[in-house]
């Protein structure tokens, strides 16, 4: 039987814990409940709620509802959200994270105190989720800096005002942050936020060290969660024997030696059960 250990430090993060918890308990209901988006960047737990009665919709659909029950997932939204739920009489199951609604008012104040030279930046990545929120609360004037390539957008002559997506890695930030010191002119001013929730950015030590203490390494997450490819190419890094599956058939495919340790890890938007799915499935491969 082959030794497998489940990382303890993997799976959802506090926001998603928080949004799904929501919605089971809305679903208990016995009502219509509609979320905007996928709840959380993984297929097989969207696929679980959906059976549950959760019905996803996109950005299109929810212009067009009008006195029905919509769940905003932790990522937030922009204030433009809100004012489409005001105006068609949505109830509102807001799951937004505690910590995006603490940095979309960060954002929010230093829009609305910055003068008309000054340059808000978000560290982040453009089209995500919790971007079109942080970038709502700036009228959708800040800009957005994915890598240093986007710094051409910027003004080194004029204030700049730096903030970050929750969940980019703090490396990232740390390096963007001395390279704008470098290129800023010496009579502006120079302000930056590490904004980064903490709870995902220590996901990349305890990954890393995961990785280490086992011979093979099996990382579980759906293709599209931004976190789980940041995740899985630091267990990688570590451990070469580190394989990417998004579901328990995956196993099926992989060529693993019993005899060795094999950890099972993931991201903080794959959850605990699909963790241990993947584990049985290791264990039903070997009889």
């Amino acid at each position: 039987m082959a030794n497998i250990d489940i990382d303890k430090k993997s799976g959802f993060c506090f926001g998603v814990v928080n949004a799904i918890t929501k919605a089971e308990e809305e679903l208990a209901k016995g009502e219509v409940l509609y979320c905007l988006g996928d709840i959380v960047h993984n297929s097989q737990e969207v696929k679980r709620l959906k059976e549950l009665g959760l019905v996803t919709i996109d950005y299109d659909q929810f212009q067009q509802l009008h006195d029905v029950k919509v769940m905003f997932r932790a990522h937030g939204e922009p204030p433009s959200t809100y004012e489409t739920a005001r105006k068609n009489n949505i109830r509102l199951i807001d799951a937004s994270c505690p910590v995006v609604l603490k940095l979309q008012s960060r954002i929010k104040t230093a829009y609305e105190k910055k003068k008309d030279t000054d340059q808000i930046l978000i560290y982040g990545k453009k089209g995500h989720a919790e971007v079109i929120g942080l970038i709502g609360q700036t009228n959708e004037t800040a800009i957005i800096i994915e890598n240093e390539d986007d710094l051409n957008k910027v003004d080194f002559n004029r204030n700049i005002r730096l903030f970050s997506q929750t969940t980019k890695p703090l490396e990232g930030f740390n390096h963007l942050v001395k390279t704008i010191s470098e290129k800023i002119s010496s009579d502006v001013k120079f302000e930056y936020s590490d904004t980064i929730c903490r709870q995902v950015a220590n996901r990349m030590p305890n990954i890393a060290n995961f990785a280490m203490k086992n011979d093979i390494v099996i990382f579980v997450s759906d293709k599209k969660s931004s976190n789980g490819k940041v995740l899985y190419e630091q267990s990688k890094n570590i451990n070469p024997n580190t394989f990417f599956i998004s579901n328990p058939d995956e196993v099926d495919s992989l060529d693993l030696d019993a005899t060795k340790e094999i950890g099972i890890c993931g991201a903080t938007s794959t959850p605990r059960w699909l963790m241990e799915a993947v584990a049985d499935r290791i264990r039903q491969k070997e009889i």
